[in-house]
């Protein structure tokens, strides 16, 4: 979710959007938009790249108008403004229009910082919408997403959403959607697991968890179903190998408690409980085999075999019989 400063208010004459998340970045302009126009249902709004607002285009823009019309002028990528329309923006921030709301997006980072040095200092409204790189970001945005549509989802429900969409903001928001829109009550890992198993990471973690289980036969059931479906060897492998490897760090931690424990692992606590009961049979031994099968199975995914099928087909075979080596 896009964070804002504490000067909160969508008109103010100016907002700073910035980073280089696009969803956010389209919502900053919407609520800008959607604010001005519950304002004046007639409100103009121009909505530019960098390369249309040539010198003198701003001023001609934010002109006093006979008819005090509301306007919002949104400059996308302002960071690539030329020298001169850096000027004209520079000097507008000095003296913003009265009825006008101008929206600067900005990637941030060094390049045009004079720009957004300059509107912070004229106290723009500012909001940030950095990319989301990391899984505990996209977690936490789709619980947010279900928050803001006043729905409830399980910690394991939002973790199978982002485990099955990926890094997808714009389509990790339209699941959240489609789900509360079809699903009444607690949206649960089955429901998302009923719309998403079709999804490539889905399915790629479907084949790691019947692995590490031990449950061989339905592991190469879902392998051979994901690879006729399209799914990259290469995802495959990586599922696997996380699988084996949140094993191998579970085993090897002190006990404790799952909050306890997710702290030190760096696994949410709902993940802590499911690795738990997956553990049950694995050795140090069958540890060390099955991280040695995965990787044998990711050299031969990627061009170090002739058959990426069988590769993973041994490796799902492999891990499964590391799973039970423990149980007599």
């Amino acid at each position: 979710m896009a964070k804002k400063t504490a000067q909160d208010a969508p008109l103010s004459p100016v907002t700073l959007a910035v980073g280089q998340e696009d969803l956010l970045l389209d919502r900053a302009v919407q609520e800008v938009v959607a604010a001005a126009r519950a304002a004046d249902a007639d409100t103009d709004v121009r909505d530019l790249t960098s390369d249309q607002l040539q010198p003198g285009t701003l001023n001609e823009l934010t002109s006093p108008s006979l008819f005090a019309e509301r306007k919002v002028v949104v400059v996308r990528n302002a960071q690539d403004l030329s020298a001169d329309t850096i000027k004209d923006v520079k000097t507008y921030l000095g003296s913003p229009a009265e009825e006008i709301t101008l929206v600067l997006l900005h990637a941030g980072g060094a390049k045009g910082k004079g720009l957004l040095d300059a509107a912070r200092k004229a106290g723009a409204r500012e909001v940030a919408c950095p990319k989301m790189t990391k899984a505990a970001d996209r977690l936490g945005f789709v619980r947010s997403e279900f928050r803001v549509l006043g729905r409830s989802a399980t910690p394991e429900a939002c973790q199978a959403l982002v485990d099955s969409i990926g890094s997808d903001l714009r389509e990790l928001a339209s699941a959240v959607t489609q789900l509360t829109a079809d699903v009444e009550g607690t949206i649960d890992e089955a429901v998302v697991a009923r719309y998403y198993t079709g999804r490539a990471e889905a399915s790629s973690f479907t084949v790691a968890d019947r692995a590490v289980e031990g449950r061989a036969a339905e592991a190469l059931e879902a392998l051979r179903w994901s690879l006729s479906t399209g799914v990259a060897p290469v995802l495959i492998t990586s599922a696997l190998a996380q699988g084996v490897r949140a094993i191998g760090k579970l085993s090897s931690a002190r006990g404790g408690r799952p909050a306890d424990l997710a702290r030190e692992l760096g696994m949410p606590p709902w993940k802590i409980d499911r690795v738990r009961q997956q553990m049950r049979g694995w050795t140090p031994d069958g540890v060390s085999v099955a991280l040695r099968a995965v990787a044998e199975a990711d050299a031969g995914v990627k061009g170090g075999g002739d058959d990426p099928e069988y590769a993973l087909e041994k490796a799902v075979v492999t891990i499964a019989r590391a799973a039970r080596s423990g149980r007599g």
